[in-house]
């Protein structure tokens, strides 16, 4: 399963291109310069699987190079979307490895047309890598009946013949119109002609769901709980989707300046975590820009001045452990594109024009912006 989400990369004052990373995740390497990197889950996933693999009397050999040839059916599934997205003049920012599949986040939200022939391409990639696998196979007579339990554990079937076998699920898989899969995005991009986009969006996702529940049920019924993991992270993404469309609405063609916290404290660089303490007692801030004069030189929050206390001590200063790759936003850009990033950066960005210092943006008073548009309410721009 494979999934594409837009993602926004901003400027850092004296940090050009920072770039935040999905939560709960760890880079891997680089694979043909986009960043790779695996999910907690995926390790944990990884490591079941592993033991499971020692732990069988079959041969080990094949299907160990069966798995890493699936890892590298998924990178190249990916590899497919980013390819096709550069065409279109979009970069992917990083590819993210779930249990379930991959995840290429992009720069920017697709436009229908565009999102269409990313979505296309990766499934394209591993019918194309099936179509290849089955032509030397049978070139070389090694075509070998598989069983979809056989991909589940050792059984010394060939490993080609299994990567055959995978890549056809693979690509299958991924063709169902429905959330989070590259066929509900088709499904999405399709009906995003004829209607609005969250409409078109819930209409994906509740297919999403749908299926999730569908699997769960047959996975309980038949004890395979393999399936049940797999359709508890589908409904998961067809969730997500939906919130993120909804999100998307809202904030549409609205500018960051109307949703910013204008009336904030700050610290001096010569400040303590002391004086930092107090300041986070006595107001309901809890991230504050640190300034050397008129100029903005890092970002405390509240974690990292409770970890200050803890290591440093109350008299430490505040420009020894301050965040200096704080995320940067200028006032004029629309809240849309940002969501992304909110949700992955932290919970804090710093507005900022022509080097001033203007507002700051949190995870709190944007879900707060967003419950109050969903009643109804009008921004003031």
């Amino acid at each position: 399963m494979v999934r594409t989400t837009p993602v926004t990369t901003v400027q850092a004052a004296g940090h050009p291109g920072y770039q935040a990373t999905t939560a709960g995740t760890i880079k891997a390497f680089r694979f043909l310069g986009v960043p790779v990197r695996l999910h907690f889950t995926f390790i944990l996933l990884v490591i079941f699987v592993a033991v499971s693999v020692l732990g069988s009397a079959q041969s080990n050999a094949s299907y160990a190079a069966f798995l890493v040839g699936s890892l590298a059916s998924v990178l190249l599934h990916e590899l497919g979307h980013a390819v096709v997205a550069s065409r279109f003049g979009i970069r992917t920012t990083e590819i993210v490895m779930f249990p379930i599949g991959g995840l290429s986040r992009m720069e920017r939200p697709l436009p229908p047309t565009a999102e269409i022939w990313v979505a296309l391409a990766g499934p394209l990639v591993n019918l194309l890598l099936a179509a290849g696998l089955f032509a030397y196979m049978i070139s070389s007579q090694q075509a070998v009946p598989v069983l979809a339990a056989d991909l589940l554990q050792p059984n010394g079937k060939s490993a080609l013949a299994l990567l055959l076998y995978g890549n056809i699920l693979l690509a299958g898989f991924n063709f169902l119109p429905a959330f989070p899969m590259d066929g509900g995005r088709i499904l999405r991009a399709l009906l995003s002609y004829i209607r609005p986009e969250q409409e078109a969006t819930r209409t994906a996702a509740w297919m999403g769901r749908m299926l999730s529940i569908s699997m769960g049920l047959y996975g309980l019924l038949d004890s395979q709980f393999m399936l049940v993991f797999f359709a508890l992270f589908i409904y998961l993404g067809a969730v997500q989707e939906s919130v993120a469309a909804l999100g998307r609405t809202l904030t549409r063609g609205i500018p960051i300046r109307a949703a910013m916290i204008t009336e904030l404290h700050t610290l001096e660089h010569g400040a303590t975590i002391r004086d930092a303490a107090n300041l986070l007692l006595s107001t309901s801030q809890q991230d504050f820009p640190v300034m050397h004069g008129n100029q903005v030189v890092g970002l405390l929050g509240r974690n990292l001045l409770i970890r200050a206390i803890a290591s440093d001590g109350p008299d430490a200063y505040v420009a020894g452990v301050m965040d200096r790759d704080y995320v940067a936003l200028t006032p004029n850009e629309d809240l849309a594109d940002v969501l992304p990033l909110m949700a992955r950066a932290g919970r804090c960005a710093l507005v900022m024009e022509n080097g001033s210092l203007l507002g700051l943006l949190t995870t709190d008073n944007l879900s707060e912006f967003l419950l109050l548009r969903r009643f109804g309410m009008e921004p003031v721009v």
